[in-house]
């Protein structure tokens, strides 16, 4: 007699920890990676008592208080047991290497682990013990999901949406080991784009710097860098970017108007957060997704998915 068995489900779960742009001046992002985790069943324990990353300034004047921030960080998802999830390039950049730097010292300088350790007691915290992962939103979907339960789970295929990744500076190049990914010829997020129906378009500048970190001290600069990009998407036939990273958002989309001005050209090109992308695919609405919230107009988007 054949026993019929029934398949085990496994609930991802993650500390969710939200960074502070995705609380502030893009909470559409933060809005979407809550409808994404729902559509997919993915359980998130926000980090509520966690503290900025520091953007990787901190480091400028100080490695220890780089280094003590995110380890306070990291054991408040050792607290839960649980992966720290982000899906802030920036902050998993910073909060990824800090992880890396410091399991490597848990053996080459075990005296400066215990003195961030001695900083964490005084302040009533946890321990940092190496004992977790930091994990982007992007390599969760890739690695711990999988690419083709994701597109089991499209409900609204996103065909003759023409999609261009742009993945931002710390994803591929903070730390040493890259999950999922090649940092020289990333594939992740095209492979997402494949996975929910969209159509895939290459062009330079996809893997370079929006221009961001030199936008407070060097304003023309930024936003010569940024329209560069934009310019070269559109000449690719891209109907929107796709980012992974809320900084690059802001200097790609907050700022079009102005990097229009400064380039003396007309732009127009819609950008999205990679998790407003994937939940539109399993069918959450516009509206929930903060899709209105955008300084560029998201409305040719849903035009081409008869959204509108």
């Amino acid at each position: 007699m054949t026993v019929m068995t029934t398949p085990t489900v496994v609930t991802l779960r993650y500390a969710y920890y939200p960074g502070c742009v995705a609380q502030g001046a893009c909470r559409e992002l933060h809005l979407s990676t809550l409808s994404l985790a729902q559509a997919l069943g993915i359980e998130l324990i926000e980090l509520k008592q966690a503290s900025c990353c520091g953007s990787g300034t901190f480091k400028e004047n100080s490695w220890l208080l780089e280094d003590t921030v995110n380890a306070r960080n990291i054991a408040l998802a050792e607290d839960l047991n649980l992966p720290l999830l982000t899906h802030c390039s920036t902050c998993q950049g910073v909060i990824g290497h800090v992880d890396e730097r410091l399991k490597e010292m848990q053996t080459s300088q075990p005296d400066y682990v215990a003195q961030i350790n001695g900083l964490l007691q005084e302040q009533g915290c946890s321990p940092y013990r190496g004992a977790t992962e930091v994990k982007h939103i992007l390599w969760a979907l890739v690695g711990d999901l999988g690419l083709e339960v994701l597109a089991q789970k499209v409900t609204r295929a996103l065909t003759g949406l023409r999609c261009a990744s742009f993945y931002g500076c710390y994803l591929l190049r903070a730390q040493k080991t890259l999950p999922f990914d090649n940092p020289i010829h990333p594939q992740s997020l095209e492979n997402v784009f494949r996975a929910v129906g969209a159509t895939v378009v290459d062009y330079d500048g996809r893997t370079q710097c929006c221009g961001w970190p030199l936008s407070s001290y060097a304003t023309a600069e930024s936003f010569a860098m940024a329209g560069s990009r934009l310019k070269a998407a559109i000449a690719a036939g891209a109907d929107c970017i796709v980012t992974p990273c809320p900084l690059c958002h802001l200097n790609l989309d907050s700022r079009q108007p102005e990097i229009e001005r400064a380039i003396g050209e007309r732009l127009n090109l819609p950008i999205l957060h990679l998790p407003q992308l994937v939940a539109l695919a399993l069918g959450v609405s516009p509206d929930e997704l903060g899709l209105g919230k955008h300084i560029v107009s998201t409305k040719p988007v849903l035009a081409k998915l008869g959204l509108l």
